[in-house]
């Protein structure tokens, strides 16, 4: 194991490992208060305290949490925001703590950040700037710093400067992650076939690659930039210069919708904001099949009059074109108010356990989805809604697909954030009006030359593999009758009726794959 992939083992175990030693020392601490509890009147004291010593003890597990993620950096600061959105791996109290989770580290003092614009720049970095306010900067993360500078001519941009060595610190983070991963799935298998740690984390590296390469996240601007103009109060930064390790762009406008006074808006010009925001996002879900992964309320910049700017494109997700296609049925029953639909299309784009239960599964949803579906944003988080499905899912069998934990993360993140523009606003109200425009350009791609190359192609082998279904079309022509179902193979579930065939594809959790990292490079 390389020297840097050992030294991160042994820091990740150690944190860690306090966090499991502190939860073991408080229950041992709970039972022997309990049998040194001998006299009625104690027993009474203790009883009546015990509620409330409980939840300070959750409050307090939850809080350590938390700080030990943060203190051991970006990767577990992203992997503790991740969890905030499951619900199936993760108690109530410690979501809630995660969901305090900042990417926020101590400023640095800009000359530690100067090698690095030399390396990336040249020696002669400073001429390309009329001015840098070195002495405040703008944001600063774990990842990087941002500053505010003034380019020749006098047009206002800032720079974002990666911190020295963060890079190789996240890789050896991904690495043990990894091999926790395949370690998880050995010794808890049940647990693995419903929640697939290491695909899971495999989407969550995907995701932040360009945030360790800037050149990656430039490119998701220009991308992003090219589907944002169908939306004329959003935009995307410009980019002015992108090396690995630092990025110039555009400044964003106004403040962050985090810290927005809405009496400054028009209720018209907020509300549109709003809406833009969530079909923008739409279609980048189910049309792009690219989107922002965490389009949280700092992320999203906005000044009266001015169209609002999303910002920070390191982290996005990426949908293959099946996932996308069954993710939007799925939204389209949760606005319909169909639960056992939504139900059927989540198995559809996850996968069925061995022990799974449909029918149970199908019940939850036809009682929680009717909860839900006519709420506006004041009165329900969006986000949370669909982790709630998650978590049921997961309880009943049910696997989801890796990137239900981006997409998570992406849905609650944009709640919030449209929260703080228009908390009037109905989510599936917004997604029914945009669904035309959306099925409008899926049907674009189907007749594009290339994809409808491949489903005539699609269409021409089921011919050579079912003459018989072929006679029947050809006999329904005859009657003027045309329908054509293409099936795909099938397995029975457990409700009697059948799916496609798919490719086979935490505290104490986070702590037993720290113990078990560390036993199994001891050895």
């Amino acid at each position: 194991m390389p020297s840097a992939v050992g030294d991160r083992l042994r820091l990740v175990v150690r944190v860690l490992g306090s966090l499991v030693a502190d939860e073991v020392g408080q229950a041992t601490r709970l039972r022997r208060r309990k049998r040194d509890t001998h006299s009625p009147v104690a027993s009474a004291e203790a009883l009546q305290g015990a509620p409330e010593d409980a939840a300070g003890g959750e409050q307090r597990r939850a809080k350590a949490v938390r700080q030990a993620l943060e203190s051991l950096g970006p990767f577990y600061v992203k992997l503790g925001q991740m969890l905030s959105t499951r619900p199936d791996m993760v108690p109530q109290s410690i979501r809630d703590e995660l969901q305090n989770l900042h990417d926020q580290v101590d400023v640095q003092p800009f000359s530690e950040f100067e090698p690095v614009l030399e390396r990336d720049l040249g020696p002669d970095w400073k001429l390309r700037f009329d001015d840098i306010d070195t002495v405040k900067p703008l944001g600063a993360a774990s990842l990087a710093q941002v500053y505010r500078v003034t380019l020749p001519g006098g047009r206002p941009a800032v720079v974002k400067i990666q911190r020295p060595g963060i890079r190789e610190g996240v890789l050896a983070d991904m690495a043990l992650m990894r091999k926790a991963a395949r370690i998880v799935a050995r010794v808890a298998p049940r647990f693995n076939e419903v929640i697939d740690i290491e695909a899971m984390l495999g989407s969550v590296f995907d995701a932040m690659e360009p945030e360790l390469d800037f050149t990656g996240e430039a490119r998701n601007m220009d991308e992003a930039r090219e589907h944002v103009r169908a939306f004329r109060t959003l935009e995307v930064p410009r980019v002015l210069h992108a090396g690995p390790k630092v990025l110039v762009q555009s400044l964003a406008a106004g403040v962050s919708v985090r810290h927005l006074d809405r009496a400054h808006f028009a209720d018209d010009e907020r509300v549109e904001i709003g809406k833009d925001l969530l079909r923008f996002m739409y279609h980048g879900y189910f049309v792009h099949r690219f989107f922002h992964a965490d389009p949280h309320a700092g992320n999203v910049f906005a000044a009266p009059g001015a169209p609002a700017t999303l910002i920070d494109w390191g982290m996005v997700g990426r949908l293959d074109r099946r996932t996308s296609l069954r993710l939007l049925p799925l939204f389209m029953t949760l606005a319909q108010n169909d639960g056992a639909g939504l139900a059927q299309h989540w198995a559809e784009m996850g996968r069925m356990t061995s022990w799974a239960n449909m029918p149970a599964f199908a019940a939850d949803m036809a009682a929680f989805v009717p909860k839900v579906s006519h709420l506006s944003l004041e009165e329900m988080n969006f986000g949370m809604a669909l982790t709630t499905v998650l978590a049921k899912a997961s309880r009943r069998g049910i696997g989801s697909p890796p990137a239900v934990s981006l997409l998570g993360k992406s849905f609650a993140n944009l709640d919030g954030s449209v929260r703080h523009l228009a908390p009037e606003i109905t989510l599936p109200e917004v997604f029914q009006g945009e669904v035309p425009r959306i099925l409008l350009a899926l049907g674009r791609e189907f007749l594009g030359r290339h994809q409808f190359a491949r489903n005539s192609m699609e269409l021409l082998l089921t011919a050579v593999t079912s003459p018989e279904q072929v006679r029947g079309v050809l006999a329904d022509v005859a009657n003027r009758q045309f329908a054509l179902n293409v099936h795909e193979p099938r397995t029975p579930t457990a409700m009697g009726g059948q799916r496609p065939v798919r490719p086979s594809g935490g505290l104490l959790a986070l702590g037993a794959m720290a113990y078990l990292l560390g036993r199994s490079h001891s050895r």
